[in-house]
């Protein structure tokens, strides 16, 4: 019987992994305690970043199919997390805000997380940290600039 060797894992492809899980890790439970959906808290995260989105806007951005996203919006804004409101550039179109309630959830979760991972990679300011939050950014913006992938 012959065995075959288990494929080579790229060590960029494993950390990437690791660091999505890791992030999960971190912020679910902050989330999840806050009554919020992965899903739902990428909204509020575009919705705080960018104000008013169209659903197209953030059906896109969020990489969620037309209608869940919709679902995901509605029960942000039963949950006083966001609210809609005609563009009043066109008033055809439809934008959702978030409420203040979503803000200040917002602001907890993203204390609550920056000060665990804070804890996890120590509270001084190194240039490794800087050049890390550097490089996370430049990905993050490489990855909104092609949507099919990395």
């Amino acid at each position: 019987m012959t065995t075959v060797p288990a494929p080579r894992v790229p060590g960029l492809v494993e950390l990437l992994d690791r660091l999505e899980r890791a992030v999960a890790a971190a912020l679910i439970p902050v989330t999840s305690a806050e009554g919020v959906s992965r899903d739902g808290w990428r909204v509020l995260l575009m919705l705080a970043r960018t104000g008013g989105c169209s659903m197209g806007e953030i059906a896109s951005h969020t990489t969620l199919p037309a209608p869940t996203a919709t679902r995901v919006v509605d029960r942000l804004v039963a949950s006083d997390l966001a609210y809609r409101r005609n563009d009043p550039v066109d008033r055809r179109r439809v934008l959702v805000h978030l409420a203040r309630d979503g803000r200040a959830l917002v602001e907890r979760v993203c204390g609550r997380v920056e000060r665990r991972v804070g804890a996890a990679l120590g509270s001084a300011h190194t240039p490794e940290r800087a050049q890390l939050a550097k490089l996370l950014q430049l990905l993050a913006d490489r990855r909104t600039e092609e949507p099919v992938g990395i």
